[in-house]
């Protein structure tokens, strides 16, 4: 039963490895967050916050607060699932990673 689950936390992390390193590619990222965007369903915030936050973590959270006007610790609390950032804080945070918001009509 220990072997299964240590094999199962490996290929998890693999996952994540292999999806941080996707995730650095700002193309990759551009079609990640906008694929939680585009299904609204339930939770659809938390959803677009934790996709955000994975795309944050890619990068360094410590590497965005010197790129942004937010500070790490308020990067951790901000992407958590109960975050609610500011319009300002999103377009900071998207500009330190290399990204904007665009919209367009439905």
């Amino acid at each position: 039963m220990a072997s299964k689950k240590k094999t199962e936390q490996r290929t998890m992390t693999k996952y994540e490895d292999g999806l941080s390193k996707r995730l650095r590619d700002p193309r990759y990222a551009v079609t990640y967050l906008n694929a939680v965007l585009e299904d609204p369903g339930p939770r659809h915030q938390e959803r677009f916050l934790m996709a955000l936050r994975d795309v944050a973590k890619a990068h360094g959270f410590g590497r965005l607060a010197e790129n942004s006007i937010v500070s790490r610790e308020a990067l951790y609390r901000i992407l958590s699932k109960k975050g609610n950032p500011e319009l300002t804080t999103l377009f900071s945070l998207l500009g330190a990673l290399g990204l904007k918001i665009q919209i367009k009509a439905s």
